[in-house]
């Protein structure tokens, strides 16, 4: 049964937004080759916001990348350069990810806002605007045997 973990980022000034694309380039690196990771994707919203949404064989295997390399390293940063932040997890029955309307959805119902230095008026109750989802950012399916295997 895949793990879907979908997170949000807001950055509180457009200067933070490079220092986020460089520390989100390191983890994108890193995602690409974690155990378990069955897709990738990212979405640019409007007013410097951020969605990652990854798709996973097994929760520990999410949670071992959470915990390591690059994306340990970004985190820190979060509390300061962020004025929302949230994430969610959950588990289907399909291997398909979840449209950019599903994660919304869940984030609202489900997830859990982070802790920062500088949250917004919007941060806590994760009241936040529907995302602009013209099109993906990045979207990456790793290869079907690769995911054979992996499941």
């Amino acid at each position: 049964m895949p793990v879907v973990s979908v997170t949000r980022f807001r950055a509180r000034a457009w200067w933070y937004v490079p220092l986020l694309l460089f520390y989100s380039q390191r983890s994108i690196a890193q995602v690409r080759k974690a155990d378990g990771c069955i897709a990738m994707a990212l979405l640019r919203d409007k007013n410097h916001a951020f969605w990652t949404m990854t798709l996973w064989t097994e929760e520990r295997l999410m949670k071992a990348y959470m915990t390591s390399g690059a994306h340990r390293n970004a985190m820190p940063r979060l509390a300061a350069w962020a004025d929302e932040a949230s994430v969610v997890h959950w588990h289907q029955d399909r291997p398909d990810r979840p449209d950019w309307a599903e994660a919304a959805r869940r984030m609202r119902a489900e997830g859990r806002a982070s802790k920062l230095r500088h949250p917004g008026p919007h941060h806590a109750d994760l009241s936040f605007p529907a995302p602009w989802t013209a099109s993906d950012t990045l979207f990456e399916r790793f290869r079907p045997d690769d995911e054979r295997s992996r499941l």
